[in-house]
């Protein structure tokens, strides 16, 4: 048979064959009551009420069968579309995230391949750097010291001064070349083996001595280091008085007779 040769027969849905059911089955009970023999008008009005009180059940129960079923299957696409779109949502955002993590790893790669080559040219650079310094000169062979010149001194009473003056301006001991030849003159006349034998030191066995008259027990302990420990050496005879003297008097300056 061709496909079509149905096409204009109308199908029965099971809501459709609940209803036909309903419609014989109240057929039936009607004539049921119209074969069953009747006595006069009032058996007619019995019939006639029998059929009126006949319902049609069967349609009430299908619609409600209907309407509960297009309620679930609403529910279910209801259903169906929100899960879809919870899962296209979701996807959404794994993409998202997937793309944002892989331009990280792009961003990443970029800087670690400039910072990579900032240091190969920063590296160039140095080493371009270090090839244009020239090599230092080599430093010039040192010259030997000179050895300071001793100063010489004339073997006279202006050389002796002149001498004790740099002994003392070492020692930090104070005085003037007019100072030590006043008093010198004075005590010695320049003499550097003159011996006072009369005066009280004489008396008592330690006479004056030399060009300033120093008596030993004074040589002694204001001897300068340095010069010779003979009394009667011009130098140290000098520079042993002028210490005394700074200690006594604050320099060989202020002194104007004997001391």
């Amino acid at each position: 048979m061709p496909k079509h040769a149905n096409s204009g027969l109308l199908r029965l849905t099971r809501t459709h064959k609940l209803s036909v059911a309903g419609i014989a089955a109240a057929g039936a009970a009607a004539l049921a009551v119209s074969v069953v023999p009747g006595t006069g008008a009032d058996h007619g009005k019995t019939q006639a009420a029998a059929v009126e009180n006949v319902k049609p059940a069967a349609f009430s129960a299908v619609d409600t069968a209907a309407r509960t079923q297009q309620a679930t299957i609403a529910r279910q696409a209801d259903t169906s579309a929100a899960k879809g779109k919870a899962e296209a949502a979701a996807k959404k955002v794994a993409e998202q995230k997937a793309a944002a993590a892989k331009a990280a790893k792009v961003k990443a790669a970029a800087k670690a391949k400039a910072d990579k080559a900032r240091a190969v040219k920063a590296a160039a650079s140095r080493s371009a750097v270090r090839t244009a310094i020239p090599a230092a000169a080599p430093k010039p062979a040192a010259k030997p010291a000179v050895k300071p010149v001793a100063k010489t001194y004339a073997n006279n009473l202006d050389g002796w001064i002149r001498e004790s003056l740099d002994v003392m301006a070492k020692k930090g001991i104070p005085g003037s070349y007019n100072g030590i030849y006043r008093n010198l003159m004075r005590e010695s006349s320049g003499n550097p083996n003159a011996i006072n034998l009369w005066d009280i030191n004489a008396q008592n066995g330690i006479p004056s001595k030399g060009l300033l008259q120093v008596i030993d027990p004074t040589f002694k302990t204001y001897h300068v280091s340095g010069t010779s420990w003979n009394i009667y050496d011009p130098v140290a005879n000098i520079t042993a008085a002028c210490n005394y003297a700074a200690d006594k008097y604050g320099s060989m300056d202020n002194v104007n007779s004997a001391y």
